[in-house]
């Protein structure tokens, strides 16, 4: 099911959220299935992108970072047209084949990664499917594995980042 309605962009202006779109609250509550808020959204003609419903004190809002927002070439206060549909992905995000084959054959990093939270799982899912080359997705993908098991499922992004320089510093002394 794919709903669409009409919408202005505005801010928040604060350091927190920004730039967002409000949804009507009967539309926003058909996409809710308990605590998960996943959906696809279009804005305009855009591509569809992964995004999650959230609530202010006043309303429902999909959150429309700046490249969006230079893309629509809007400001302020203007009007767009907003798709929304739900996300039935298990990741918020398609599953890059290095780290799924990685999972595939790590038991353990294969249950640390599943014992993550959801909002965590998409977290590393997207570090890689982000980047384009196949090798630099298998290495950050490694790094992820490797750092899981490192710190026991205690996922610490500092400790991450620093796991994914070492290994794409290997990529460059071969």
């Amino acid at each position: 099911m794919k709903k669409s309605f009409a919408s202005t962009l505005e801010n928040f202006h604060t350091n927190l959220w920004q730039f967002h779109t409000p949804v009507p609250e009967d539309i926003a509550l058909t996409f809710i299935e308990g605590d998960n808020r996943r959906i696809i959204c279009q804005l305009n003609e855009l591509p569809p992108y992964p995004a999650a419903l959230m609530k202010s004190k006043e309303y429902w809002f999909v959150l429309i970072n700046k490249s969006f927002r230079d893309q629509l070439k809007i400001q302020e206060g203007e009007k767009l047209t907003v798709h929304i549909e739900k996300d039935h992905s298990e990741y918020g995000h398609e599953m890059p084949e290095e780290l799924q084959v990685l999972l595939d054959q790590d038991d353990l990093g294969n249950e640390l990664f599943h014992a993550l939270t959801k909002g965590k799982q998409r977290s590393l899912v997207y570090l890689v499917s982000k980047v384009k080359n196949s090798n630099s997705r298998l290495n950050k993908s490694l790094a992820i594995i490797e750092h899981l098991k490192d710190v026991k499922g205690k996922l610490d992004f500092r400790m991450l980042n620093e796991k994914i320089k070492y290994y794409n510093n290997l990529e460059n002394n071969w």
